[in-house]
């Protein structure tokens, strides 16, 4: 392209944007004007007595007179059994008493919810 056909170019559309298609920055700065987000509406709110999180779902199988083994607890929360053990000392950390047995060679856990 010669330099004349350029300077046609630019004379025909002088705010045309880059190659890249980008605004001058004269223009990006009168551009800052603040969006709203179109359709967002806010999460539906968690219905009453019904547990909110997997601890939750937990707490509330460790608080039953039977307690929960460490199966129950998996198949309850889809958790390894690791991850379960960590979520009973994260329950003890905030203040559940949490306790163990062997009942039928099952060791089964219970709880004590916090006052």
């Amino acid at each position: 392209m010669t330099t004349a056909a350029k300077k046609t170019n630019e004379a025909v559309n002088p705010s045309s944007a880059g190659k890249r298609g980008r605004a001058p920055a004269a223009a990006a700065a009168a551009a800052d004007v603040p969006r709203k987000r179109p359709g967002k509406t806010p999460p539906p709110s968690p219905q009453p007595g019904k547990p909110t999180s997997k601890s939750d779902q937990l707490a509330a199988l460790l608080i039953r007179d039977k307690g929960a083994t460490i199966a129950q607890m998996q198949e309850a929360t889809g958790w390894l059994p690791h991850t379960v053990r960590a979520a009973l000392t994260g329950l003890k950390k905030h203040g559940y008493a949490i306790d163990s047995g062997k009942v039928d060679g099952l060791r089964t856990y219970r709880a004590v919810a916090p006052e």
